[in-house]
């Protein structure tokens, strides 16, 4: 067994092809070099295994930690993505994580220390990965930080929960060993393993919700960040999907009699043929969002992740402490409504089945009185009970924003504030500039579409498949100091904020004065966001529900 002490034994070798090597408690990894936005040098050790392969035998079960190797790992590649419709290389052995740091300890007296940000990519539990391309290192590691980027598994094979055969929430699991595996080693790249911060967007703030109040994640990390979504909003949590994987079962071409036959029959399936199906669950267009989610699970003798609603679990005391930072983008899902409005037959049957189609839309429970009396609320409330037309728009767009990611963000720090000791920042950011994930239809993509979601990532991470690089000749590069440099302020003093870095102060929420930080061209406290459309929200789901 090896000791805490003896990771100050570490050392770094450089070689004239630029590669980096280090000594970890599991064995030596050599990494290679790449080069932040204002020129630093990346030590950049790339397609790390944290975790068996998830095959065969191991398909569907929970994730067994990496052992010590003999020979020297070759982290100078990133690893392939988790099966998903991808351009990408894809595998099933998907279980791997980057680590990224600008100051290596060089003998056995200099460790930087830095704090860490583990970030938790996005993509609804079925899609994007943390590979380097989707998400570059080189604005963010111009601050003094050692950021990690994981894969965790997708869609049925990180998700199916049946019962007993397959309780769920294996995704999650996935996390959590990658969480144990930073705590253990990130020492050797400079990192502290008491300052992890967990940054988590879309489906990673989810994720990160569920850290929060999960006894398997306990003392794993110290702060966290929770950027467009979070876990205790109106989406259901199930005890079990097995509707869901009746239908994986269907459409691969397995029968859906019982759990045992649909897992058995699965396990057959290529991990390629349960990735590229994910377009088959659409329901209504390009919608649900939401399709594999978190359960609760049932007690068979397992260790459970998730043993109770978060919202439930927040109420009670019974979550992490720790300092928390959260928001949304100006307009997140506003966009969700062109696809709609855009397609005459989308629209009719939206506009004459809306009780069927909005809950599918809008993420929440289906075919009960329930679901009835939330559906006719938001056509009232957002669509004036109006004949849906063009002109439907922005009042659907609205409804798509605060159900999927505004209202359960605003519900967290609520939540969050009024029962935990440590700080909740609150933020919205609007800076839109000349990039974004949506552009206005016909503009040939040269007029963004407000701000949505995922366009905040653009500043903290280099995603070369869809935009260029803010060097020094980019408007954007401001943003990109600024965002990079908050983000990192928080990883390290629990402010966004430094005390000695601005005049300004960003005040942490609370639930009477509101506040929040407006992030556009300037930085600007505010208060009350979009309260009169989050109060409809909180009337239809009230905590008592949880309770």
């Amino acid at each position: 067994m090896w000791l805490p002490q003896v990771l100050l034994l570490l050392f770094v070798t450089y070689s004239s092809s630029q590669n980096v090597q280090v000594n970890t408690p599991l064995g030596k990894i050599l990494g290679s070099t790449l080069t932040t936005r204002l020129g630093k040098t990346i030590y950049a050790f790339r397609g790390v295994r944290y975790a068996k392969p998830p095959i065969n035998n191991l398909r569907f079960k929970p994730p067994v930690p990496v052992e010590q190797w003999t020979n020297i790992y070759n982290a100078t590649v990133d690893g392939p993505v988790c099966p998903q419709p991808s351009d990408d290389p894809i595998s099933e052995d998907c279980l791997f994580l980057n680590v990224y740091t600008t100051k290596l300890p060089q003998d056995g007296k200099s460790n930087p220390r830095r704090p860490v940000i583990i970030f938790i990519h996005a993509g609804g539990f079925y899609s994007v990965t943390g590979r380097s391309n989707w998400v570059g290192p080189q604005y963010f590691m111009d601050q003094d930080i050692v950021l990690v980027t994981i894969n965790y598994r997708l869609g049925s094979l990180g998700f199916i929960s049946v019962g007993k055969e397959a309780p769920g929430n294996n995704g999650l699991r996935d996390q959590v060993v990658a969480m144990k595996w930073v705590k253990n080693n990130i020492e050797a790249f400079g990192g502290d393993p008491s300052s992890v911060t967990l940054f988590g967007y879309s489906a990673g703030a989810i994720s990160i919700t569920l850290h929060m109040v999960s006894p398997m994640s306990r003392g794993l990390f110290h702060k966290a960040i929770l950027s467009s979504e979070a876990g205790v909003g109106p989406a259901p949590l199930p005890r079990n999907q097995l509707d869901l994987a009746k239908r994986q079962a269907r459409i691969v071409g397995c029968p859906d009699a019982s759990p045992k036959v649909i897992i058995d029959c699965l396990k057959t399936k290529s991990a390629e043929e349960l990735g590229n199906s994910l377009p088959q669950f659409a329901e209504f267009g390009n919608n649900p969002v939401i399709i594999w989610t978190a359960v609760i699970e049932e007690d068979f003798g397992h260790e459970r992740f998730l043993t109770e609603h978060p919202i439930k679990l927040i109420n009670s005391g019974r979550f992490e402490k720790v300092p928390v930072l959260a928001g949304i983008t100006k307009d997140e899902f506003a966009h969700k409504a062109f696809s709609i409005v855009d397609n005459a037959t989308l629209l009719q049957e939206l506009n004459d089945h809306f009780d069927k189609y909005a809950p599918i839309c809008f993420g929440y429970e289906r075919n009960t009185d329930k679901s009835r009396e939330v559906s006719q609320s938001i056509r009232h409330f957002y669509l004036g009970n109006k004949t849906l037309t063009k002109a439907s728009l922005t009042g659907l767009g609205e409804a798509f924003a605060d159900s999927i990611t505004g209202f359960p963000v605003n519900r967290a720090v609520e939540l969050l504030s009024e029962k935990n000791p440590n700080h909740v920042y609150y933020y919205e950011f609007t800076y839109q500039g000349r990039y974004s994930h949506v552009y206005l239809p016909g503009s040939n993509k040269t007029i963004p579409y407000g701000v949505v979601h995922h366009d905040d990532l653009i500043y903290l991470f280099y995603i070369s498949p869809m935009f260029p690089f803010f060097d020094s000749t980019f408007p954007e590069r401001k943003m990109v100091d600024k965002l990079a440099s908050l983000w990192a302020n928080f990883a390290k003093n629990s402010k966004p904020i430094s005390a000695s870095g601005s005049k300004l102060k960003w005040t942490p929420y609370d639930n009477c004065s509101k506040k929040y930080m407006d992030i556009g061209e300037n930085l600007q406290m505010k208060d009350h966001l979009f309260e009169n459309r989050y109060s409809l929200w909180r009337k239809l789901y009230p905590l008592s529900e949880y309770l």
